[in-house]
């Protein structure tokens, strides 16, 4: 069956390059109008990424204890630039828009990408979209549940006679670049659903790499992930792999079904499956 024809299919180099201007503006509209929202938003935000730096704390540790674990006896950041503080806002800012602009992305980069796929594939444009989106959200969100473990490990590996105390800057680059490998980590099992749908690989090759699968994942989290600590690699690696096992079990399903929908639908159009139709003409 051959790909159906379309306008957009037919555009020249020029009408392509000017539809790939038009969603990158959209891209980046998105992505400023997120930066903008972080920046008003901003103290709320560090509040909330500066908690698991807070976390190193105990509740319950004497004021001697906190100042040991501690520089200044609280969960501040200790800023030695002058500009520190105007660059961490600009950060924040930037990232957050990102994160809040992922989904538009998601939507543009699938928009582009549509007209060379079958009919069957571009069906898939929405939920693709949010699943997307969920995922990333997810990963970002498992990444900071599990930094106030990492910081803890990194904290405490060095020995006690080492005092904690981060810079604002060095302190979210930790931590942004922490919940952006976990949140594209997670996107791992579109792209194996992608990629079957699309029929460049099959789930019985998945099936087949399963051991290299496990081998690859834990390399490819110990290089994405900051920290480089047995939790973070374990909390990464483990989800990763049930979303490979996940991947298998979609494509199994979606074989199946077009294996049942190819033969009711035979025997009113005549057709012999693939395997016959070699065979007949052989």
């Amino acid at each position: 069956m051959g790909r159906s024809r379309s306008d957009d299919e037919n555009m020249s180099m020029m009408e392509h390059l000017a539809e790939l201007r038009s969603r990158l503006i959209k891209c980046v509209l998105a992505v400023v109008a997120g930066a903008v929202a972080c920046w008003i938003l901003y103290p709320q935000i560090l509040d909330l990424l500066v908690q698991p730096y807070c976390d190193l704390v105990p509740e319950e540790a004497v004021a001697e204890e906190a100042a040991r674990q501690n520089l200044l006896g609280g969960c501040e950041l200790l800023v030695l630039d002058p500009l520190e503080p105007f660059s961490v806002r600009l950060t924040v800012a930037g990232y957050g828009g990102l994160t809040l602009a992922v989904p538009v992305v998601l939507w543009q980069v699938w928009r582009f990408v549509q007209p060379g796929l079958y009919p069957r594939e571009r069906r898939h444009a929405a939920a693709f979209t949010v699943i997307g989106a969920l995922l990333f959200a997810l990963g970002a969100g498992l990444a900071f549940w599990s930094i106030p473990r990492a910081l803890s490990f990194l904290a405490t590996i060095g020995g006690e006679d080492l005092v904690t105390g981060f810079s604002p800057a060095k302190y979210l680059s930790f931590v942004i670049k922490m919940m952006a490998a976990f949140g594209i980590g997670f996107e791992f099992p579109i792209l194996l659903v992608f990629l079957q749908i699309a029929g460049i690989i099959h789930y019985r090759q998945l099936i087949r790499g399963r051991r290299f699968a496990i081998v690859g994942i834990v390399a490819l989290v110990a290089v994405i992930t900051p920290s480089g600590d047995p939790f973070t690699l374990m909390v990464l690696s483990v989800p990763m792999y049930l979303f490979y096992e996940a991947a298998i079990g979609i494509g199994w399903l979606r074989d199946r079904g077009e294996r049942r929908k190819a033969a009711e639908e035979g025997p009113e159009d005549g057709a012999l499956p693939a395997e016959g139709r070699s065979a007949s003409e052989d």
